[in-house]
């Protein structure tokens, strides 16, 4: 058993995709998101679509920090990773707006303060007036926040959103071919839209982040951020402090709790330069490098061959704990958390435009036959198949 689900997580899910095998797909079963006929305009050029994500635990690591230096930025930080998460899954179907959204938040009222609800509601509304300043549409509908103490031991920052579309402007995986080349898309560094630089973790991987950069010291500073169940030898074996500081500019904390990069700005010029070029769009997510393969045709494997190099954090995460880099690539985006899958002309296109917002990009892999789903990973740390 990996480190990963030693701690209680799953990277691929592989109970919740079973437990959801019968439920109905929607329209386009391949698709990134589920997507649904038109319910209340009954057009059938159109659809719509609905989605769910969050933080994750990444709000843990927030609550420490905050704790730790009283700094209340980190909480508008993940407001944004919980839209984020969102939106940018939305945009892997070609989803540009105008979207809804409700927040929920379920927190334990005894260590977490009305100001740190305030500070997450309101940055949330924040973020969406910046979104709008780059052409994305996001309103707030409200939400819910609940006092579930006996439930959540610190807090949980979780969304919905939703939109409208038309079926003629949906990308899914359906055009998909063997050539076809991946442009995978930089998570870290600092795009034209970002204030600093994205350490490019994301909202995934923050359990095992978490434990294997801080030291062991904070499972007694702050009980209330593990489960008691855990084997110790998983519980915080790093070496750091949050407040150590790294070659980046940035301490362990914030490095950690880098806001998720939103490739909204990004896809909007991509979408509309290209629409009828991209054959796939994936958010690596949950699943890391191997996330693409529930979405691959039956006959199609993936190799990729020529991954950006990782940042520093996932480089100092693996160094902390000696974790093996199938595991690495398996937990974590490694550095690119959107790719997309298109003709080799076109991705030079795409490139450039990447490259118009400061986010490195480059083709990082491709497309063939196959007699079942595969994702290889072959680099300079190893060949890994994922299945």
């Amino acid at each position: 058993m990996n480190r990963y689900n030693q701690r209680g997580v799953s990277a691929q899910k592989e109970d919740v995709h079973l437990a959801v095998a019968k439920l109905d797909k929607g329209l386009y079963p391949e698709a990134f998101c589920k997507i649904y006929p038109d319910f209340w305009g009954n057009d059938e050029q159109y659809c719509n679509l609905m989605h769910a994500d969050g933080a994750g635990t990444k709000s843990i690591l927030a609550y420490m920090y905050w704790k730790e230096t009283g700094d209340m930025s980190v909480w508008q930080g993940i407001a944004i990773d919980s839209i984020v998460m969102n939106i940018d899954d939305m945009l892997c179907v070609g989803a540009t707006g105008p979207f809804t959204y409700s927040s929920t938040i379920g927190r334990n009222k005894g260590l977490i303060p009305g100001e740190v609800i305030s500070a997450l509601i309101n940055g949330t509304q924040a973020y969406f007036d910046r979104l709008k300043e780059y052409g994305v549409d996001v309103h707030l509908m409200g939400g819910e926040t609940a006092d579930v103490g006996d439930v959540v031991r610190t807090v949980i920052v979780d969304g919905t959103m939703a939109c409208r579309m038309r079926r003629d402007k949906l990308v899914t995986t359906n055009k998909m071919k063997p050539g076809d080349v991946i442009v995978s898309l930089a998570s870290y560094g600092q795009a034209t839209y970002e204030d600093a630089y994205n350490s490019g973790m994301g909202s995934n991987g923050l359990t095992s982040a978490r434990h294997e950069m801080l030291h062991n010291s904070y499972a007694t500073k702050f009980p209330e951020s593990i489960d008691p169940n855990l084997p110790p030898e998983v519980v915080y074996n790093g070496k750091y402090a949050l407040t150590d500081m790294t070659a980046t500019g940035l301490d362990v904390g914030k490095l950690l709790l880098s806001p998720t990069r939103t490739y909204a700005p990004v896809m909007l010029k991509i979408l509309n330069d290209h629409f009828d070029q991209i054959h796939g769009i994936i958010h690596c997510s949950g699943g890391g490098q191997s996330k693409c393969i529930h979405y691959l045709p039956d006959t199609f494997k993936i190799i990729k061959n020529n991954l950006l190099p990782a940042p520093p954090l996932f480089e100092m995460i693996q160094e902390a704990a000696g974790t093996n880099w199938r595991e690495m690539y398996l937990v974590f985006n490694m550095g690119q958390r959107l790719e997309v899958f298109t003709d080799k002309d076109t991705a030079q296109q795409i490139i450039a435009i990447a490259k118009g917002f400061n986010i490195d990009a480059q083709i990082s892999g491709f497309v063939e036959m196959s007699d079942k789903k595969e994702v290889v990973i072959d680099g300079p740390h190893g060949v890994f198949s994922y299945v």
